[in-house]
């Protein structure tokens, strides 16, 4: 049996449904937004920055003892080195440029301890995912970075930033002077979904690259 409907209710029910989508629309735009920002940002943010990654032999204590003392006579003898760039480019010229002293630096710690690993050094592009350090968020994505592998480089690394020098404790000073307005987007808070927003689009563009 049916009944009738006043073509007001019909109207009304069209009416919803019109408001419903355009909601969706709505949400979908912001959506999209955020997420073209946040892109955005990441990908300024990899553009700026220079990253150092260093692998031990392996996960033996000596070894990771020694990863540390190598990456703490590297940072010092880059430390003047890369304040005199005046910019990204700058400094992965300079890091190329350098790549034989920053090895030279690796190798005498190394003898000095006792040890006769191989190092070797690169200038690369590398995947790294969302790592924090020191008061601030680095998204996923491939950076440009100094590589330092001693031995077999079985072991587990350590990162930081080479380029602008943030590897010392309270860097987190000089993130708003060297990021600018992104600065906000690798210290604050709440930002947590967003890094993962980036992580899940970099491995879908690593994915389908390949």
């Amino acid at each position: 049996m049916s009944f009738y409907r006043p073509q007001y209710y019909r109207h009304g029910r069209k009416m919803k449904g019109f408001e419903t989508l355009l909601f969706i629309a709505l949400i979908f735009t912001f959506f999209s937004s955020n997420v073209n920002r946040t892109v955005a940002a990441g990908n300024e943010v990899r553009s700026e920055t220079l990253r150092l990654h260093i692998i031990a032999n392996s996960d033996s204590e000596a070894d990771q003892n020694l990863k540390i003392k190598v990456r703490d006579a590297v940072l010092e003898a880059t430390g003047e080195l890369f304040a005199e760039v005046s910019g990204k480019t700058e400094a992965v010229a300079a890091a190329e440029y350098s790549a034989d002293d920053i090895k030279a630096i690796a190798e005498k710690v190394i003898a000095e301890e006792g040890f006769d690993y191989s190092v070797q050094v690169e200038v690369t592009e590398m995947w790294f995912e969302t790592r924090s350090y020191e008061g601030f968020t680095l998204p996923a994505g491939d950076y440009d970075a100094v590589r330092i592998i001693i031995g077999a480089g079985e072991g587990k690394n350590w990162w930081c930033v080479m380029y602008p020098a943030l590897c010392v404790p309270g860097a987190e000073a000089d993130v708003v002077e060297k990021y600018g307005e992104n600065a906000a987007f690798l210290t604050g808070n709440g930002y947590e979904i967003r890094f993962a927003l980036i992580e899940w689009i970099e491995r879908l563009r690593n994915l389908f690259d390949k």
